[in-house]
């Protein structure tokens, strides 16, 4: 037979760490501690009848409302000081509506020039030609019918092949085209290419071949948009070389702009231009690696600052706008 168990040992489990004693807790008064947050940071409610500027002055002065303070005063230092506002755009800003408030900044000489996409001119061309714009692609792209607006891929791409031979920049091309036959166009009033043509504001489009509607069309010429887009580059490069104390905002662009600033303003210190004391934004529903890396971070990691705000670009930008003129007045 077995050897039968021993049942006079313990199996006890092992002794738990006993709770900290905190009767020696050392505490201090509530009043000598520093607090991030006071009764004049806090928000008022809105009354009807209130003018904007009341409202703007009694939103929590907290994160992201001092983050937007900030950027207003920034601009409006810029503007007073005659130093550039760049504002880099994506499509989406378009999109969205947004045409009509940055036109008026334009006007205002508030924004000093503009990049964007190349997509960035399908939609304003579009809107200025038809009134409308943004397809549904779900709802094409099974017919392979996405992309293919007869009018949208002939003129544009007629206009910058013609650009191409005359020395102009992809923006300053279709900016003239618009302007020189107002009579095809009845909503020029909303395109920011027909305002940078006639103010004398760069508007410089930044193409990456393949990525627009206009590039699957017959007319689509790649030595004519390489060229006016080269040259588009350049003179964003020579913007951002005199931008010392100025203001660049990259709005909706999560990828190819903030690319573009980056190289602008290497080649601009590379030339031996004074570039430190800057500022930049990034603004976008979501935060992404370029612009936050590329726009917000390494540009001024030798003096200025950047920021970060973060919201739909048609809620942001309108409050952003009316801030910077609540400021001017």
């Amino acid at each position: 037979m077995g050897k039968r168990p021993d049942r006079t040992s313990s199996t006890r489990p092992p002794a738990l760490i006993p709770p900290i004693n905190t009767s020696d807790l050392k505490t201090y008064p509530l009043k000598k501690r520093h607090s991030k947050v006071r009764l004049s940071d806090l928000a008022a409610p809105w009354k009807r009848g209130e003018s904007f500027s009341t409202f703007y002055s009694r939103l929590p002065n907290i994160l992201a409302v001092k983050t937007l303070r900030a950027v207003t005063r920034a601009i409006v230092k810029a503007h007073r000081r005659h130093r550039p506002v760049i504002a880099g755009i994506g499509a989406h800003v378009i999109k969205v509506g947004l045409a009509p408030i940055i036109t008026d900044l334009m006007e205002r000489r508030i924004i000093t020039a503009i990049a964007m996409n190349g997509a960035g001119i399908i939609h304003d061309f579009e809107l200025a030609l038809m009134g409308h714009t943004s397809e549904e692609v779900d709802a094409e792209i099974d017919e392979g019918r996405f992309g293919m607006a007869e009018e949208t891929g002939r003129i544009l791409n007629e206009a910058i092949t013609r650009g191409a031979k005359d020395g102009y920049g992809l923006g300053e091309t279709i900016g003239r085209y618009m302007n020189q036959t107002a009579d095809q166009f009845p909503n020029l009033a909303v395109s920011i290419l027909s305002a940078g043509a006639r103010l004398g504001i760069p508007v410089t489009v930044h193409v990456a071949v393949g990525t627009d509607i206009i590039h699957m069309h017959p007319s689509a010429d790649g030595a004519a948009i390489g060229a006016t887009s080269l040259l588009d580059f350049r003179r964003l490069a020579a913007v951002v070389a005199g931008m010392e104390g100025g203001v660049y905002l990259n709005v909706g662009s999560a990828v190819i702009l903030p690319e573009v600033f980056l190289k602008t303003l290497s080649l601009g210190r590379n030339l031996g231009n004074a570039i430190a004391e800057i500022t930049t934004v990034n603004m976008d529903f979501l935060s992404h690696y370029r612009p936050q890396t590329n726009v917000v971070r390494r540009p001024t990691q030798k003096g200025g600052q950047g920021y970060s705000l973060t919201g739909h670009h048609e809620i942001m930008l309108p409050l952003l706008a009316a801030a910077v003129l609540e400021e001017l007045t």
